[in-house]
C-alpha cells in the first residue's frame, strides 16, 4: 500500500511538472509570435529586388524597386523602373519617414498625419512600407485560434493597439505559420469594420529561408484594385553600411 502510494504521488508531482509545459505547447505566446514574423522577414540586413504592380479597373502599371533595410528601424527603398520615375525614393529611420522626387529635386519629410496616406499611388500606406515595429511594441496580442494547414500549424493572432497608441487601426488580425510567414494580415478599423488586407499569393525558398515571394494589399469595398508586389531577389544578412540610410544618399545614391 505505502509503495502504491508513493507510486501514485510520483505520478502526480510528474502531471504537475509537465503541466506548465503542456500548457504552453497549446498556448503559445502570440506576442513573440508576431516579433518572430517581423524578425523573419526583416533579417538583421537584408537587401532585396522586387517589383511593385498598382491594379485598377481602367489601367495597371509596374514599377521595379530596390530596398535596403537594417536593424529595426532603418529602410530604404528606391525606384528603378520605369524611367519616368527613376530615383523616386523612401527614406525611414526610426520613427522619421522622408521622399525624394528627382523631378522636383527636393527631399520631403513625410508628417505623422499622413503615415496613413497612399505610398506612390498604392494600396500601400507610408506606414506600410515603414514596417515600424508599432505591432510589437503599441499593441497587446491574442491568440484567437490554431489550425493546420499543409502540415504546418497556423497562429491566428488578433492585435489590439495600447490605447494611448497613436494608429489609425481598432484592431489587426494576422494569420502567420509555424515558419514565420504572414498569410494574412487584416486591418479592421475604430468601429470593428474590416478595411483593407494584405494576403500572401505565393510562398517559396528565398535568400536561405521560406518567404511570401508574392503579396497582394487591397481593400474590401475596391475589390477590383489592388496593389502586388512581387520580391524577384533577396539577400539576408548582408554587410550594409550606416550612411546608405543617410539623406544625402537619398538624394544622390551611392549604391
Amino acid at each position: 500500500m505505502v509503495q502504491r502510494s508513493m507510486a501514485m504521488r510520483n505520478i502526480l508531482i510528474t502531471a504537475l511538472v509537465m503541466l506548465p509545459l503542456v500548457s504552453g505547447a497549446e498556448n503559445p505566446d502570440a506576442s513573440q509570435i508576431v516579433r518572430d514574423a517581423v524578425n523573419h522577414w526583416r533579417g538583421v540586413a537584408s537587401y532585396s529586388e522586387m517589383t511593385m504592380v498598382i491594379h485598377r479597373p481602367d489601367w495597371e502599371r509596374a514599377m521595379s524597386m530596390q530596398a535596403w533595410t537594417k536593424g529595426d528601424d532603418k529602410s530604404l527603398v528606391r525606384v528603378i523602373e520605369p524611367k519616368k520615375d527613376r530615383g523616386n525614393g523612401t527614406l525611414t529611420d526610426g520613427n522619421s519617414m522622408w521622399t525624394f522626387s528627382p523631378k522636383v529635386n527636393r527631399v520631403i519629410k513625410i508628417p505623422s498625419s499622413l503615415m496613413g496616406q497612399s505610398w506612390m499611388g498604392s494600396d500601400f500606406s507610408n506606414k506600410d512600407v515603414a514596417k515600424a515595429d508599432d505591432i510589437i511594441d503599441q499593441y497587446d496580442h491574442s491568440l484567437l485560434s490554431v489550425s493546420e494547414e499543409d502540415e504546418l500549424t497556423i497562429y491566428e493572432i488578433q492585435s489590439v493597439p495600447h490605447e494611448e497608441a497613436a494608429v489609425v487601426w481598432g484592431r489587426e488580425v494576422l494569420r502567420i505559420r509555424e515558419d514565420h510567414v504572414v498569410l494574412n494580415h487584416s486591418f479592421y478599423d475604430q468601429d470593428g469594420e474590416l478595411v483593407k488586407s494584405l494576403e500572401s499569393l505565393e510562398i517559396g525558398e528565398m535568400g536561405g529561408r521560406t518567404v511570401a515571394m508574392r503579396q497582394r494589399m487591397g481593400e474590401v469595398d475596391a475589390p477590383d484594385e489592388w496593389t502586388e508586389i512581387r520580391i524577384d531577389a533577396v539577400d539576408y544578412d548582408v554587410d550594409i553600411r550606416d550612411n546608405l540610410f543617410t539623406l544625402s544618399n537619398l538624394r544622390n545614391p551611392r549604391e
